[in-house]
């Protein structure tokens, strides 16, 4: 079935050396394409057999253990050299690069990312005039990101004199990072150039962290999302999601809920969990990947980054922030909606990746997509719309009781920022879309109202903003509606595009 070569290494085993047969896949025909899909087809079968063979492998190992034998198969790379400074006439931010070299990206799951890349590779091909050449990568695929739904593990590791990482290869955390993202990735002359924001070693960990903390296989997220910090929220997108499934001129169709459950049919049950994962997603897809994910990632800036961390490998146009805010004005009402036109960023989760000194700013494409929603929804406009939606800074803090600290300085800090509402989640969903380079935005409704009293304890308004939260997901879902339909170039534009940028969206 395979093509092998064998290779021999030297491994250190205590005070003795050895030799070690490593055996790999015969390295796969290099060429060059001038047509996406068939570059595309060439990255799936390519990527399919170095899986398959791992998995093969590992099988092998298990019945028979170790013969003295290491196992590597690599990633797919795409490269481009691009031999001219001539400028792109482009209205996108994407799908050029702006100097001459060799450019490349190493692929994993090129079938989940298959319109993705057709759409990148078409990009850089029109653009540049040169063909795209696929090729095996110099990246060995750790065993675990190959064994997708099956334990990994040696049971023979305690008495063997192997390890299993002598065997094969395993996840490297040392290469795994955000260094492209965050523009510290170091290069030389020598150095390829790199096509896309995540090497294929850091998409497969947060492939495999989402399966984990979502309970849904990745391939359901859509590319409009939306991130809450309740349950009310879920609940009522459930409800939305059915009456979407019942209505076939909505363009949804079908409504997928943790452990993979889809339904078809607004009359289906979904069955409920016993244990519920640590974020909860909820998809209601269309075909064209175009519908949205509900994720509730609860509590605090630490699960804001990690599950915004996570789904930035999987390029959604846009996410958005709804939940619950501490109003910090006395004019302001339970129920009020709170737009973020600013934010004061003391999450301090990010302060290494994006310096709480870098400005956030506020998208305008977002901000009206959100203002004409608010609009739609609750049908005021003017004075009236003002009245129950204020436009402002939102502080963000790690601290869920900042109340019980001295007051003179959390107080002068929300007060110097001109901030009208808090909450724990927002600058770091905000912070980490400028990071990654999606389209975000903010819309939260006052819970409490903690410097005038109106604190949040069991029972209070509970009512109350049980009835906002149908309509505050209906302005989510009515803004997400209205970024579905604008043109890809408005709404990726260049605003978060740093000074040297991947070709890749």
């Amino acid at each position: 079935m395979f093509d092998f070569v064998n290779r021999f290494k030297v491994v250190t085993l205590g005070a003795r050396m050895t030799k070690q047969k490593l055996i790999t896949l015969k390295k796969t025909t290099e060429e060059e394409f001038w047509d996406a899909t068939k570059a595309v087809k060439k990255l799936i079968d390519d990527y399919t057999k170095s899986i398959e063979f791992l998995r093969i492998s590992f099988d092998n190992f298990l019945e028979n253990g170790n013969q003295g034998e290491r196992y590597r198969a690599f990633y797919p790379e795409i490269r481009i050299e691009v031999k001219s400074f001539a400028a792109i006439d482009s209205r996108l931010s994407f799908g050029h690069v702006t100097e001459p070299g060799i450019y490349a990206a190493t692929v994993t799951q090129p079938k989940l990312f298959e319109n993705y890349l057709i759409q990148q590779i078409s990009l850089l091909i029109e653009n540049h005039k040169v063909p795209i050449t696929i090729s095996a990568s110099k990246t060995p695929i750790p065993l675990h990101f190959a064994m997708k739904g099956k334990l990994v593990s040696n049971p023979k590791s305690d008495i063997d004199e192997f390890p299993l990482r002598d065997v094969f290869d395993v996840p490297d955390l040392s290469t795994t990072n955000d260094n492209i993202v965050n523009g510290t990735v170091s290069s030389s002359s020598s150095d390829l150039n790199s096509l896309c924001l995540f090497t294929a070693q850091r998409v497969d960990y947060s492939l495999a962290r989402l399966d984990h903390y979502t309970a849904t296989d990745p391939k359901h997220f859509q590319n409009f999302v939306l991130f809450t910090n309740y349950q009310f929220y879920v609940d009522e997108f459930e409800h939305f999601a059915r009456r979407a499934l019942n209505n076939p001129d909505s363009g949804y169709e079908s409504f997928v809920g943790p452990e993979n459950f889809e339904i078809f049919s607004s009359q289906t049950a979904i069955p409920r969990s016993s244990k519920l994962p640590q974020m909860p997603s909820y998809h209601l897809k269309r075909s064209d990947g175009n519908g949205i994910t509900l994720v509730n990632i609860g509590v605090g800036p630490s699960n804001a980054k990690t599950a915004t961390d996570h789904i930035a490998v999987l390029r959604p146009q846009a996410w958005l922030m709804l939940g619950h805010c501490a109003g910090l004005r006395n004019s302001q009402r339970l129920g009020d909606f709170v737009l973020a036109h600013a934010y004061l960023r003391e999450d301090k989760v990010l302060d290494e990746d994006l310096p709480s000194w870098v400005p956030v700013p506020a998208l305008a494409e977002v901000q009206i997509a959100l203002e004409q929603a608010v609009a739609d929804v609750t049908q005021l406009k003017g004075y009236d719309l003002k009245q129950i939606m204020r436009t402002g800074t939102v502080a963000t803090v790690d601290n869920r009781n900042w109340e019980l600290r001295e007051q003179m300085g959390p107080v002068h800090r929300l007060s110097q920022s001109r901030a009208i509402a808090l909450d724990m989640e927002s600058a770091t969903v905000a912070a980490n879309g400028y990071r990654f380079r999606i389209p975000y935005g903010t819309l939260l409704c006052v819970s409490d109202k903690p410097l005038h009293g109106e604190l949040k304890l069991p029972g209070m308004a509970s009512e109350f903003y049980k009835t906002q939260v149908s309509q505050h997901l209906s302005i989510g879902v009515r803004t997400m509606e209205i970024l579905q339909k604008m043109p890809l170039g408005r709404l990726q534009s260049r605003k978060l595009r740093s000074f040297n940028e991947t070709a890749f969206l």
